[in-house]
């Protein structure tokens, strides 16, 4: 997610259209990039607010990665300057020593195009930005850093089942993960509404598939379930109203919404997401279409952790590896972000 570059206000009144990853040179066992997988050398820095980053959170939690690939967590409220690392002491990240994300891209490169985003993964010996290919990344956590992988890490893009799950991906990514986005950030009714019912066309097309096997693809969770569980976690809390996408709730779904809660009360998923900054992101940053910055009471949290009885379709969440262990105490959410 990319702070705007002519202000936050600007959102809503121009046709949206996401910046591609200017920075996407890769992290590889091999180093090839010039960035060999080293445990220790390099720092995810994140917004829990953000889908883009909450994937590589996610994926991170997963695979057993936190010690090998240390975390950084930005302040859910940005401003023009970009990400701030307001939560920690001094308002500098401890380890990089900067205020704003985007020392690190200054680092890097001066006058690059496409904003700061997150996920950034930065270089701490030199306090350079490595790369901001979100899409890339969690691919790469994957299979470039699996020498570094916990014990029992699931297999989370297994080699068999890589063009289907890419498909999968690409329209998941097409209608639902940026859908929402094209239709909350439109300018114009006809845009929104050719937004809006593509979000809910692929919602329409994914249910049955997801009511007859319990992850979207083969029987264990993949990339695939990361990346639809990053969008579908925030649909009712900021989507649904925010983002004018409220054809039907997500909780309105049954389908959907149990495998979602299902997802959500697996270790690694639902411990990941803090409510709260999700939350106060959306509302209180894009001014453009929500200029009181009035964040809602609402919804009620309390469903996430109900009984949703997914199991009965089998699968085998973790494949023949191992649920992670819970997070790290200093990455708990704080209660406020939890049900």
């Amino acid at each position: 997610m990319s702070s705007a570059d002519d202000g936050n206000s600007a959102l809503g009144h121009k046709a949206f259209k996401r910046s591609k990853s200017h920075f996407a040179d890769r992290v590889t066992a091999d180093g090839r990039d010039g960035w060999p997988v080293e445990a220790g050398r390099y720092r995810l820095v994140v917004s829990r607010a953000c889908p883009w980053a909450s994937r590589a959170v996610i994926s991170r939690r997963l695979l057993g990665l936190e010690d090998a690939l240390p975390m950084a967590i930005t302040d859910p409220i940005q401003d023009d300057r970009s990400w701030r690392f307001t939560l920690d002491p001094d308002g500098r990240d401890p380890v990089l020593g900067i205020r704003y994300l985007s020392e690190a891209y200054d680092r890097r490169e001066s006058d690059y195009p496409g904003g700061v985003s997150v996920p950034a993964l930065v270089d701490v010996p030199s306090g350079k930005l490595v790369t901001n290919d979100y899409q890339q990344l969690t691919l790469d956590l994957a299979t470039e850093w699996t020498a570094l992988h916990r014990e029992g890490a699931p297999d989370l893009y297994p080699q068999a089942l890589r063009d289907e799950i890419d498909t999968v991906m690409a329209d998941v990514y097409e209608d639902v993960n940026n859908g929402v986005y094209r239709a909350g950030f439109a300018s114009g009714q006809e845009e929104y509404e050719e937004a809006c019912a593509g979000v809910f066309r692929r919602l329409d097309l994914l249910a049955p598939r997801l009511a007859e096997q319990r992850y979207l693809v083969g029987d264990t969770i993949t990339e695939a379930d990361i990346r639809l569980f990053t969008t579908l976690v925030r649909f009712d809390a900021v989507y649904h109203g925010h983002f004018k996408c409220n054809r039907w709730k997500l909780a309105e779904n049954e389908v959907l919404w149990a495998y979602v809660r299902d997802l959500y009360q697996t270790p690694g998923f639902g411990d990941t997401v803090d409510f709260d900054h999700i939350k106060r992101h959306y509302y209180q940053v894009h001014t453009g279409i929500n200029p009181t910055g009035i964040v809602p009471l609402g919804p009620d949290l309390a469903g996430w952790l109900t009984p949703h009885h997914r199991e009965e379709l089998g699968g085998r969440p973790f494949g023949d590896g191992t649920p992670p262990g819970p997070p790290p105490a200093q990455e708990r959410v704080p209660e406020p972000g939890r049900p």
